[in-house]
Order: C-alpha cells, then sequence, then structure tokens
C-alpha cells in the first residue's frame, strides 16, 4: 500500500497527506544525490561554515535543507519551518494559511556522509496555535512534543525507508526505485520489550553521572544462564541509523549530560521530540533522564537535552525513578 493511500486510512486529512508528500518528494531527492555518492554535483565533504549549534556545516547538510524548504513552501500546507540548519525559524508567507509547522533535522549524522554510513532525515509536525492567515508567533514552535501531530525520519541505507506515526502506531514504508513511491512494509511496528544493545559512546564514560556509570557497567556484566552475555554495545553515531535498529531489535540508545555538554547535545524540538514520539507509539519509553521527553515544555529552538530512549524494560532498568 502507498504511503499516501495508508496515511488517509489512518485517519490523515487531505492537508497532512499532502504536507507528507512534499517530505517524500524531498527525500527522493536527498536520496538520488546520496546514493550517487559524488557523482553528482559537488556536495560532498565540509562547506566551510557552522550552523546555530557552532557545528560543521557539510555541503549535503545544506542542499539537504534547501530541498525541504523548498518543498516545504510549495506544498501550501506549511506556515512556518525550523531547522537545525537555519538559524532562526522560517516564515512562509505565501502559505500562511496553512495549518501546520515543521520542525526537522534535514541531515542526521552527517559527520558520517564521507565514509558512506546510513544517514537520515528528522522531522516532527505540529499544528499551529497562532490563527490561520496570520503571521506566526513564537509559541507557534515551541510546542510540548506531546502536541505532534505527527513525526517521523528517513533512513538513507541500504534500502531508503521513512517511518512515520500520526498517533495510531509507528508504521515503516520502504521506497520502491521502480515505482518511486514509499509502499508499507510493516504496520503498528512494536519494539521488544527488552533487548540486546545498548548504544552509547563510552568514550565519555568519565563524564557521565554515577547513575549512568553503574547502568553501563551493569550492561557489560549482566549474564544469561549460560555464561554468555546478555547485552552488547553498538554505537554508530548516526542517530537515526542507531534508533532504527534498536526499534526493531530492542535495545536503549543514550546521549546523556556531560562535562563539556551539561544540557546534552542532542537537540529537543527535531531530534528527541520525534524518536520519543515514535518510540511511544510503538510501545517504547523516551527521558531525558528526569522527565518523559514529550511532557517537557520548551523556551529556546534549538534547545538541547540529555536523552533517553528504547525498550521499556532496559529504559527502567537505566532510569529507575522515571
Amino acid at each position: 500500500m502507498e504511503l499516501n493511500k495508508h496515511l488517509a486510512d489512518q485517519g490523515a486529512n487531505e492537508a497532512l497527506v499532502e504536507l507528507f508528500s512534499a517530505i517524500e518528494d524531498a527525500s527522493k531527492i536527498v536520496q538520488s544525490e546520496v546514493s550517487r555518492a559524488g557523482l553528482g554535483a559537488d556536495i560532498y565533504g565540509a562547506k566551510g561554515s557552522e550552523n546555530i549549534q557552532g557545528e560543521e556545516q557539510q555541503k549535503l547538510d545544506v542542499y539537504a535543507d534547501e530541498c525541504f524548504i523548498h518543498a516545504f513552501r510549495g506544498s501550501g500546507q506549511v506556515a512556518g519551518l525550523a531547522s537545525e540548519e537555519q538559524d532562526n525559524a522560517l516564515q512562509f508567507d505565501e502559505s500562511l494559511k496553512g495549518e501546520y509547522v515543521v520542525m526537522i533535522d534535514p541531515l542526521d549524522g552527517s559527520s558520517n556522509i564521507d565514509v558512506n554510513v546510513a544517514i537520515g532525515t528528522i522531522f516532527a509536525i505540529y499544528r499551529r496555535v497562532s490563527k490561520s492567515g496570520e503571521t506566526l508567533i513564537e509559541a507557534d514552535f515551541l510546542q510540548a512534543g506531546r502536541d505532534q501531530v505527527a513525526a517521523g525520519y528517513v533512513n538513507y541505507s541500504v534500502s531508503t525507508q521513512m517511518v512515520l506515526s500520526t498517533g495510531n502506531g509507528t508504521h515503516i514504508y520502504t521506497l520502491d526505485p521502480e515505482s518511486g513511491t514509499y509502499q508499507l512494509i510493516s504496520e503498528n511496528v512494536k519494539i521488544p520489550a527488552d533487548g540486546k544493545v545498548y548504544s552509547i559512546n563510552e568514550v565519555n564514560l568519565d563524564d557521565f553521572d554515577d547513575n549512568l556509570k553503574r547502568y553501563a557497567q551493569h550492561c557489560k556484566d549482566k549474564r544469561k544462564e549460560d555464561g554468555k552475555r546478555m547485552y552488547t554495545g553498538r554505537y554508530i553515531g548516526s542517530l537515526v541509523a542507531d534508533f532504527h535498529r534498536n526499534l526493531l531489535k530492542g535495545g536503549i540508545y543514550v546521549y546523556p549530560a556531560t562535562v563539556d555538554s551539561p544540557n546534552g547535545k542532542l537537540r529537543l524540538l527535531y531530534e528527541c521530540n520525534p524518536m520519543s514520539f515514535l518510540a511511544e507509539n510503538a510501545g517504547g519509553k523516551g527521558s531525558d533522564g528526569v522527565q518523559n521527553i514529550l511532557d517537557i515544555k520548551p523556551t529556546e529552538l534549538h534547545q538541547r537535552c540529555p536523552f533517553y530512549v528504547g525498550s521499556p524494560v532496559m529504559m527502567d532498568e537505566a532510569l529507575p525513578s522515571i
């Protein structure tokens, strides 16, 4: 079943279906360039500039950002957008009657581009709180994750897949290269209650708080009855890739606060919120270590936070007080 038909069957209105058509179109353009591995335009390597977070922008970061901005602007359904690659939120004056705003990381894991590791696009969709046709306001963008209308990501890997939720389960679609359409392959995906993988960058272990240090050691020490290890460590360094594996196989992903990043490194609005929304709709959990990610009221467009997400049993072990 094609993406748009499945969305309609899930109860998505026409405007939301059209918005997803824009995501589909832009993602196919990005996928085409990613799959050519630099054979086309010179969009690989560093651009020589930084985004607002002080991170070096890759050429493909900027290319992907421009693709999605163009698609959303042309859809007529999106009044504004906040992107990791843009200092400030964008307002689309030509579609101010649009009822949605989008938060997006156009190319997650872009530091892996030159080594051909899986990368992705992460997005969150909200219904604007300001009146249709009027100038957007800050509150349109600073909404809690619980208010998301839909969220998802595109995983550019061996195949290109879109994982999304409109609040009625989490679903996976694969891009069919012959028809050029996303086809439903897994409906109502459920993350395993427990898992075998913990995804933590342990090079920062000395900077973790004591509770997380104990949990990391627990993952190393826990054994099955036959003496074999219960868990294994897997950390790709691309949130989309790490999350996708854990969604299907079971596991936990952690990017905590550290000495260098006391507020965490991942962004709440366009990384942690959409991934937590997907996890919760698949039976998993997302937290900043203190509370459910989806309950956090953001105060800044590029706000960072610690991030724990994954299988409920592993989440409960890592954060027993949550």
